[in-house]
């Protein structure tokens, strides 16, 4: 029987370098951020819903999303914003249940989805388990502003836009600490694969 896990953090606490420690042992991975971005492919459902609500504005003469354009239009609006996410939300979930039912018709024995906002968007029917991949406030900030070249205000703004790390964590069955190495971390990894079955040393 397959088992689907939910893996989720918060922004910069390292469910990234978790997810890749998931490929690193050959183990199937549907990543949502891929799938954001294959929706709005030429051709499909969500792309067409975008040029309907947007206009022909955001499309490149190849027919392909100009994203630029786009994103320069929904930053200086949270309306139209809003709009855009409510119009994505739907196709993103088509995408990964239809990735997640293909694994699962293959008999993969573990399903990895790799969801930023799996709590947030409401997957938690679609998994089951969830691992959130946490650090320390402190290490979050430090490591946004890293990043992402930001300032304390500015990566404070983005870490309060998610639902906080320690209300993920209330909701995990697995939480892998990344406040280590990166080895320290695939060992945490490692000994949750072979305490499942799914990997022997």
């Amino acid at each position: 029987m397959a088992n689907v896990l939910g893996l989720t953090g918060g922004i910069a606490s390292g469910k990234s370098t978790v997810s890749q420690i998931f490929k690193k042992y050959h183990f199937k991975i549907v990543d949502a951020d891929i799938g954001a971005r294959k929706i709005l492919d030429p051709g499909t459902k969500g792309l067409e819903e975008v040029v309907r609500i947007f206009g022909k504005q955001i499309l490149l003469d190849s027919g392909s999303l100009d994203r630029v354009k786009l994103g320069q239009i929904i930053f200086n609006d949270a309306k139209k914003r809003k709009q855009l996410d409510e119009c994505l939300v739907h196709h993103i979930r088509e995408w990964i249940v239809s990735e997640k039912n293909k694994l699962l018709a293959r008999n993969e024995p573990l399903i990895i989805l790799d969801i930023p906002l799996l709590i947030e968007a409401h997957y938690e029917n679609e998994v089951d388990e969830i691992m959130v991949v946490a650090v320390s406030e402190e290490t979050q900030l430090k490591r946004l502003m890293k990043r992402n070249e930001l300032t304390v205000e500015e990566a404070k703004m983005r870490i309060e836009s998610q639902l906080p790390l320690s209300e993920k964590i209330e909701m995990a069955d697995i939480v892998i600490y990344n406040e280590g190495t990166i080895e320290e971390t695939e060992a945490q990894v490692v000994k949750w694969l072979v305490s499942k079955g799914y990997y022997s040393e």
